[in-house]
This record gives structure tokens, C-alpha cells and sequence, in this order.
């Protein structure tokens, strides 16, 4: 007996400025007026999608001492922008990213229940530690932690977090008129954490949300990003996009779950993708390669080769050849901010396998970037893309994904108009919302409130 399809998840993350984007096209527009979010979030819902995504910058990237061009027009901030959509939305989910490394558990807590409230239980939490000093000499401590430490204080804060949730079972608002009772239970939201990294008491001055708490997302591909996922998120993202590297990857933290006491349905594996569409498959493979040399303009492969080389080559011609010049190898770095740095662990080896690679397909540096950088996920015709789309979930290796446009606001728009379509007519995405909060959308049950935090004394 063949075991029945599974449903697809899909979301929508809006792209901001990164070299996935191409902001020159005409038909881009801003990356920071809410016009252009606002767009976005009506797209992903008219199309039924379980939620937005919104990344986070808390610095905006440099190569050599200077704003690295691509983020030139800055990142507004995640609670700001989810409230406002919050306003124009009616049934999709909100997620944004907050860091756990420069915040704090009851101000985050806060925002989020918050959010949870004004938009009827829609809110998401992907929890993120910061890896760089540079970054944190955005912030008075300065925040720079070893990866084991970040990740201990991430998973205190977020236990700190479910129990300032917690400290509201839900049921303490009585509002009686007639006896002029409102709450039920006065010690409502007392909490008291002793810990590590957090030494708070006092009350939660927020009532328990429609969700309970946020909907929580994991981005870490680490042994301890894996771990911290499989221990109490919700979903958890996945870089892989070839059919057997996902399927690993998801039997790999699926596999993890039990000892914490969770289903494998508990835990959705959402990979970020993005997608070229034509008419036909030719049609759209001709389109993805112009698309992949828009997204690497000469001044971007020079930025890019910066990233091994750590040199300064802009007096070097991207349609020339490499440089015959060895990287410099140093503790500094030209490019600050950038996590592809931290891939190169020996820039000399790479430095010479690029050189190898380029001579071999007589590859200009701009012809390297755009060849050897990422492809898009999805390349065809609309009913090609739904049908690969559809094979990678029903042979778990995702449970769904994540969309990426190229064009902002409105590169989601042919997604939603030519590809849900036929998902929908295969009966593997749904028609229409079915419920009204995220967890609803991703079918993941209620928390109930734990037994609440040690009550402080009244």
C-alpha cells in the first residue's frame, strides 16, 4: 500500500539586497519602503503560503573599510516591519529572524507575544546566534562568543523565553462587569530564572498569546545547530538543494528527534530555493543564465574573489583572468561581515583550484563567479518546476521550501500565478487556509501552557 501524498509547505522570504538579487532590472523596485513588503506579503498570500520571511543585518557588510555595495540601502528592522504587515495581512504567517547573542529573553519575549496578539497568532522565531566581533561592535558588550558558548546561550534564552511565555497559562483575564473581577489569578506572569547567562525575576507583562508562543525556526547546519533544532524547534532550514544531499540531511536531524521525545512530524526541514520560469524549460534555461550574469555584475566578481583573495584587485579586469598572485593569508580580512569567508579555511588551495577551473573553460573572473557561485533551484517550464518541487517533498528530502524571488517586490507574482496552481490541481498544496494561525498553516499542535514559572510572592 502506497503510503499517501504529503501536503507541500511553502513560504515566501523577501530578498532584501544580497547578490541574489538583482536591483538593477527595471522591474525591481525598493528594498526598504513598505510599499514593496507590502506587495510581497499580499503576493505570498493571495497564494495561500504559510508564511513571510524576513532575514536579519544588524551591520551592514564592508570590503575594505567600506559599505560592501550591495547593502548600500541598509536593513530595516524585523519587529517593525512583521507589525505593519500584520495590518495588511490577514492569514499569513510572520517570521522574522532575532538574534540571541546581543538581545535579551524578556525584551524579545515581549515583542513577540505582541506580534502573536495583533496579528491573531501568526508569529515566528528564527533564532540565530552571531559568529563575528565585527558585529558586535555594533553593541555595548561587544557580544563576541566561541560557537559553543553562543550556542549555550541561545538555548538558555530560549527555555528563558518559553517561560516568560509560559508564566500566562491563558485562562487569568476574567473581565467580569458584573462583579467588577478582571483577573482570575493576580500573580499572573511571575517568573523567576536562575541560570548561566540569565539572572532575571519579576512579571510578564503580556497575557498569553492566541499561539501560545511564537512558532520557533533554526537555521544551523552545525553538529550543535542540528542538535538545537532537533531539541525544540519547530523547522529548521536547509542550504541543500540537490535531491540526495536533502535527503540526508533530513533523515539525518528527523533521526535526532526521539531522544528528545518528539515525532518526526514535529519538526519541519524547509530549504531556501529559488526559481527561474519560462514558457518552456529552454526558454527558461536561457532566462536563468541571463539572470546569474545580472546577479554578478563585474564590480560583484571582484567583491566576490575578494573573499579568498583578501586583497584589494579592483585594479584588475573581471573579464580578464584570475590573479596570479597568491591570496594573503591573515587573521584581518578585507571583507567584514560576510560568512563566505569563513568557508575559505585554505584561500591558497582555492586560490589555485579557481585557477585550474578557469584555465580549463577559459573562464574570465566574472565567468568563474557566475559559474562556479549558486545556480537557481529551480529552472523550466511552470509544470516542470511543480513536478520537481513535488519529487523532493514525497522522497523527503524537504517538507517544502522556502521561495527566494530575484526581483523585489514583485518576483514572487509569477510563482503564485503559473506554479500553485498546479500543486494545487495535483492536491499536494492546499486551495485555501484551512485555519487562522501559523501553527494551524504547519500543522503543528497548540503548547499548552506548562505549569507555570515559580511564582515571585504578590
Amino acid at each position: 500500500m502506497s503510503k499517501p501524498l504529503k501536503q507541500i509547505h511553502l513560504a515566501a522570504h523577501f530578498p532584501g539586497v544580497n547578490n541574489t538579487t538583482v536591483w538593477s532590472d527595471p522591474a525591481a523596485g525598493s528594498h526598504i519602503e513598505f510599499s514593496s513588503f507590502a506587495h510581497f506579503a499580499r503576493t505570498a498570500e493571495r497564494a495561500k503560503f504559510d508564511f513571510l520571511f524576513l532575514a536579519e543585518g544588524l551591520r551592514l557588510r564592508e570590503q575594505g573599510g567600506r559599505i560592501y555595495d550591495l547593502d548600500v540601502v541598509g536593513r530595516p528592522d524585523t519587529f517593525t516591519v512583521l507589525a505593519a504587515l500584520a495590518a495588511v495581512t490577514d492569514r499569513l504567517g510572520l517570521t522574522g529572524t532575532i538574534n540571541s547573542t546581543f538581545n535579551e529573553p524578556y525584551e524579545v519575549a515581549r515583542q513577540f507575544a505582541s506580534l502573536d496578539h495583533l496579528s491573531g497568532g501568526r508569529s515566528a522565531w528564527n533564532v540565530v546566534t552571531s559568529w563575528d566581533a565585527f558585529t558586535g561592535e555594533n553593541f555595548r558588550r561587544g557580544g563576541f562568543l566561541p560557537q559553543d558558548e553562543r550556542y549555550a546561550r541561545a538555548k538558555e534564552f530560549l527555555a528563558t523565553a518559553h517561560e516568560l511565555f509560559d508564566s500566562w497559562s491563558g485562562d487569568e483575564i476574567l473581565a467580569d462587569q458584573g462583579t467588577g473581577a478582571f483577573l482570575r489569578d493576580a500573580r499572573a506572569g511571575a517568573f523567576v530564572h536562575r541560570g548561566q547567562h540569565f539572572d532575571i525575576h519579576g512579571r510578564f507583562n503580556v497575557p498569553r498569546s492566541p499561539q501560545g508562543r511564537p512558532v520557533i525556526f533554526q537555521a544551523g547546519d552545525s553538529e550543535e545547530g542540528r542538535e538545537f533544532a532537533a531539541a525544540g524547534a519547530d523547522a529548521i532550514f536547509s542550504r541543500y538543494s540537490h535531491l540526495e544531499e536533502g535527503r540526508a540531511f533530513y533523515a539525518d536531524v528527523k533521526g535526532r528527534l526521539a531522544k528528545y521525545g518528539r515525532r518526526p512530524d514535529q519538526l519541519l526541514i524547509l530549504p531556501a530555493a529559488t526559481f527561474v520560469l519560462g514558457d518552456t524549460d529552454a526558454e527558461a534555461d536561457e532566462l536563468a543564465r541571463e539572470v546569474r550574469r545580472q546577479q554578478v555584475s563585474g564590480a560583484t566578481a571582484l567583491r566576490h574573489l575578494e573573499f579568498v583573495w583578501n586583497r584589494d584587485l579592483s585594479g584588475y579586469d573581471p573579464e580578464g583572468p584570475l590573479p596570479d598572485i597568491d591570496p594573503l593569508v591573515s587573521e584581518e580580512h578585507i571583507s567584514r561581515g560576510r560568512a563566505q569567508v569563513r568557508m575559505y579555511r585554505d584561500p591558497v588551495a582555492i586560490a589555485r583550484e579557481w585557477r585550474e577551473l578557469a584555465e580549463a573553460n577559459k573562464w574570465s573572473i566574472r565567468d568563474l563567479v557566475i559559474n562556479n557561485g549558486n545556480r537557481q533551484t529551480f529552472v523550466g517550464a511552470p509544470a516542470t518546476v511543480a513536478r520537481t518541487i513535488n519529487e523532493f517533498v514525497q522522497a523527503d528530502a524537504s517538507d517544502g521550501f522556502i521561495l527566494v524571488p530575484h526581483i523585489t517586490p514583485g518576483g514572487l507574482d509569477p510563482f503564485a500565478d503559473q506554479v500553485v496552481p498546479i500543486l494545487q490541481e495535483q492536491g499536494v498544496f492546499r486551495a485555501d487556509y484551512e485555519g487562522t494561525t501559523l501553527r494551524e498553516h504547519l500543522g503543528l499542535a497548540h503548547p499548552d501552557a506548562a505549569a507555570p514559572a515559580e511564582r515571585a510572592a504578590s
